[in-house]
């Protein structure tokens, strides 16, 4: 043990404080009083405002201690200290105060003779209340709680005679020493000790009881059950304090962790281990070895180890004759040092011993042994234990602890559908789904089944299986679904088909049948999986090689689910995809999925009832039906997301400006920021590029303006917008068409052509602003010739889109030379066309331009200004909202004379920009 403590000192620490942690042994002690802090730590100041006295100037001599009773009565102690408390003191210790130093010749008071707490009047009560706003100055929150549950205590019960001299003197209006105060909180701070060990003594014995009756309780519903209805009388046994036998004094809890005390266990073990190579060997060196132990033959054997260390054991006898202090006298003590090569030590040993004369039948035997020491061992398989027992763990807690059965192993193979509650978990009803009537009526129409079933039982129809919604996203798909699950009043099942796959095989298949064992369980119910393409793809295009398909088995089992012998008639299964094209065509057989609901986009009414639900929240003085029409008629082809995103913009862009409510110009900058994206003020233009785009984008407005056919112009702007837009122009349809003739196309071609034909008429160059138009006219006169049958010449086919660059096209070469001719005939009359009629309004043309210079942009109102009112009459939506020919007044001209349109200055190509307009 000397050699252990020599070698590891702090192993006993060491091992002590992993046992300490690994028992847990968990204590409640007893918090000091916190009241007299203050009035104590005055108390030491006072203490320490004076020198200490000398001891040599006291006029009273030192008595030892064989002292009479009366001499210690004295003024000065045995210990050459007084007696007498200092200034301000008098009171702190007194013959009334439970904490006075009772004398030796003074008996002990006992607890019977203490005087009972006095009663308070009302006019005490005041000066107490008094006392205890004067302790509470400087107190911290949770102090000052404590000191009012301690004066009310007072209140209720009496104070103690303590506290009545310091009573008297608030009577009398005389102020507190600093000894009262001290003594005053700390009679007050044993008074909260008592009150708090009255409270948790009460609470502790109301939670005792509880349990006792919970306990009984559940003991007498088996004895019930049996007929006996007597506990016996062993249950009822206690201790003289009224407690059981079993239970535990509240002072002390003793909690043991066993896992972690085997931990501690082993890591003591280990270290306890490590360090034993100081107890029970020793290193040397080789010349040690041979001038101590092998010249004096004391050697008894050796053993080399893994080739790398030999290991000296020596005759214990003759060590202890030779060195009786030595270590080596202790048994399996040996002595090692480290050799280079097993060849080299031999060679040492045997010429050692030959030089020593040692007869070879007489030599020192040497052993080979091979071993792996135990924390090489552990070093090893660690890695390898520490990974499988990562992988345990964490598929413990992502299958909520492992589990067998039909869930498979550690749970994987459990469905991760959610369980919806429509009266906590959805809010979502009904009303609040709108632009989409007859989807709504229909999924209604499930709902009602599913509530009512007999009304259509009794005439012999079936609840349909399933329904698939389908349409462009952010049409309300999910939206709908969520009102499903808010007003079926019935279990609602959500789950995504990205779900099923998983990287394990046959997980998908079994989480589909744990899917519907649950759904069985509680029928009827509603079962919605979202983004079902996932899964559903056609299984004749998801695998061309051949071999099995996770996705394949996923699909098998749903439509064996849906429709197959385990088929259960309650369980209506509802899915949604933006791609209803690629779905399986055995998904979407009736039986299995019997109503196939389209949501399109929203028509004008539709969008209406869409702002009408999202207005709800917002604060606005304008007009709301006025509101919402406007509104409607800005966003043509909105979805209801973007509808829903523009009109929270807008109230972002009103706080932003810090408006009190959301005005109009607030929704316009909203949708000009969903169509056109933010506006890049940190994209500054030369003022070449500036006036290329003005007169670009004047181009556009004059052709929007003067067309019949085209879309009426509502803004024009050369303020940079999104990614690649310099400038844009914002036209507003008539209303909602589904249908468009020739002259429709045509004078769309030729208004989207007015940017490039007005940079060619007014510059001597040409930019590559352009480029996005050449784009929108080609694809839209390739689909005259190839779709709509608009071209004499090809007639009336239709052809795919050569999107997938097909090998073989579907028709022949001189058809194709025959489609690009008349592609390129339309667009040339469509340039014709616009070029035509910009070279007629030139003039326009550059008042536009000019005016766009100066303001950046221009409205509906400032076009009416500068050029009058269209030559064609507005229809719709356009004359009720935003006013039709001239009968909206602008604002006032900023120039006072007629604007004249300016030269025609040359731009060099370099100054072209070089993103589109």
């Amino acid at each position: 043990m000397t050699t252990l403590f020599r070698i590891s000192r702090h192993l006993s620490q060491t091992s002590f404080h992993t046992v300490d942690g690994a028992s847990r042994a968990y204590f409640r002690r007893a918090a000091s009083a916190r009241l007299p802090r203050h009035a104590f730590a005055a108390s030491r100041r006072a203490y320490a405002t004076g020198p200490p006295k000398d001891p040599k100037d006291s006029k009273e001599p030192i008595k030892d201690d064989k002292e009479s009773p009366s001499e210690k009565d004295g003024k000065v102690s045995k210990d050459g200290r007084s007696d007498k408390p200092p200034s301000g003191f008098e009171h702190f210790y007194n013959s009334k105060s439970p904490d006075a130093p009772s004398s030796p010749n003074q008996p002990p008071t006992g607890k019977d003779s203490k005087p009972p707490p006095q009663k308070l009047s009302p006019d005490d009560e005041r000066h107490l209340e008094n006392l205890r706003d004067m302790l509470k100055k400087g107190m911290p929150q949770s102090m000052q709680k404590e000191l009012h549950e301690v004066f009310e205590d007072y209140k209720k019960n009496g104070i103690p005679p303590e506290i009545e001299e310091s009573l008297e003197l608030a009577r009398r209006g005389k102020p507190l020493s600093l000894g009262d105060i001290a003594r005053l909180a700390r009679l007050s701070s044993k008074t909260a000790r008592r009150v708090g060990n009255e409270v948790y003594e009460r609470a502790e014995k109301e939670a005792l009881k509880e349990s006792k009756v919970e306990k009984e309780s559940k003991d007498d519903e088996p004895e019930q059950k049996a007929g006996a209805h007597d506990p016996g009388p062993k249950s009822k046994e206690k201790d003289k304090d009224g407690k059981g036998k079993d239970e535990k004094p509240p002072g002390f809890e003793f909690k043991l962790d066993w896992n972690t005390f085997a931990i501690a266990a082993v890591a003591t073990w280990l270290l306890w281990s490590t360090s034993g190579m100081g107890e029970n060997s020793r290193e040397i060196t080789w010349q040690e070895f041979r001038n101590t132990y092998l010249d004096k033959g004391l050697v008894e054997k050796i053993i080399v180890l893994n080739q790398s260390r030999a290991q000296v054991f020596l005759h214990r006898e003759q060590v202890a004759a030779l060195y009786p202090e030595s270590p080596a006298v202790n048994p399996a003590f040996f002595y090692f040092f480290s050799i280079g090569s097993v060849e080299a030590f031999e060679r040492g040993l045997e010429e050692a011993q030959k030089e020593l004369g040692i007869p070879s039948s007489e030599r020192i035997p040497v052993a080979y042994h091979s071993e792996m020491p135990l924390l090489q061992t552990i070093f090893s398989f660690g890695p390898t234990l520490l990974f499988i027992g990562a992988i345990i763990y964490m598929s413990r807690r992502a299958g909520g602890g492992g589990g067998g059965g039909q869930s498979g192993i550690f749970g994987m193979m459990r469905s991760r559908a959610k369980k919806f509650n429509h009266e906590t978990d959805v809010r979502v009803k009904f009303a609040d789904v709108a632009g989409m009537d007859e989807a709504k009526q229909e999924i209604m129409e499930f709902v009602s089944f599913l509530k009512e079933p007999g009304v259509y039982q009794k005439l012999g129809a079936k609840i349909p299986r399933g329904a698939i919604l389908s349409g462009p996203p952010g049409t309300g798909k999910t939206l709908l679904a969520k009102a499903t699950a808010g007003e079926s009043g019935v279990p609602f099942f959500s789950v995504s088909g990205s779900e099923f796959v998983e990287m394990f095989v046959g997980v998908g298949p079994s989480r589909v049948r744990d899917l519907f064992a649950t759904a069985r369980k509680n029928t009827p119910c509603i079962i919605f999986i979202d983004e079902i393409d996932a899964i559903g793809k056609s299984r004749a295009k998801s695998n061309f090689g051949g071999g099995n398909d996770e996705r394949e088995s996923t699909l098998n089992q749903i439509l064996t689910e849906m429709d197959g012998f385990n088929t259960a008639e309650q369980v209506v299964v509802m899915a949604g995809t933006n791609r209803p094209d690629i779905l399986d065509k055995a998904l979407l057989r009736p039986g299995r999925f019997d109503r196939h609901i389209s949501i399109d986009k929203p028509t004008m009414e539709g969008r209406k009832q869409i702002f009408a639900v999202h207005l709800k929240n917002i604060v606005t003085n304008e007009d709301i039906e006025h509101l919402k029409g406007r509104l409607s008629s800005l966003t043509p082809g909105f979805s209801g997301a973007d509808i829903a995103n523009c009109v929270n913009e807008a109230a972002l862009i009103a706080a932003r400006h810090n408006a009190d409510s959301v005005e109009m110009v607030h929704f316009e900058g909203a949708i000009e920021r969903v169509i056109g994206g933010l506006e890049k003020k940190s994209l500054v233009l030369n003022p070449e590029e500036k006036r290329v785009v003005a007169y670009h984008e004047a181009g556009h407005a004059i052709c929007g303006w003067y067309f019949k056919y085209a879309d009426p112009l509502l803004k024009v702007s050369i303020i940079p917008r999104g990614s690649a837009a310099l400038g844009y122009a914002q036209y507003l349809p008539a209303g909602d068409s589904y249908l468009m003739n020739v002259n429709q196309l045509m004078d769309r071609m030729a208004m989207t052509l007015g940017g490039r034909v007005s940079e060619e008429l007014h510059f001597d160059t040409v930019t590559s602003g352009a480029s996005d138009d050449f784009n929108k006219v080609t694809r839209l006169a390739t689909a005259m010739v190839t779709k709509f049958g608009m071209s004499r010449k090809i007639g009336y086919l239709y052809f795919e889109d050569d999107n997938q660059q097909q090998l073989h096209k579907p028709f022949s070469e001189e058809t194709a030379k025959n489609i690009d001719g008349e592609v390129r005939r339309i667009i040339d009359e469509a340039y014709q066309q616009c070029k035509d009629l910009l070279t007629e309004k030139k003039e326009q043309v550059g008042i536009v331009a000019e005016e766009l210079l100066t303001k950046e942009m221009l409205t509906r109102e400032d076009l009416l200004r500068l050029l009058g009112p269209r030559p064609w009459e507005d229809k719709g939506d356009i004359a009720k909202y935003f006013g039709s020919r001239g009968d909206v007044e602008g604002p006032p001209d900023p120039t006072p004379g007629p604007i004249t349109p300016p030269p025609t200055p040359g731009l060099s190509p370099g100054c072209a920009p070089a993103k589109p307009m």
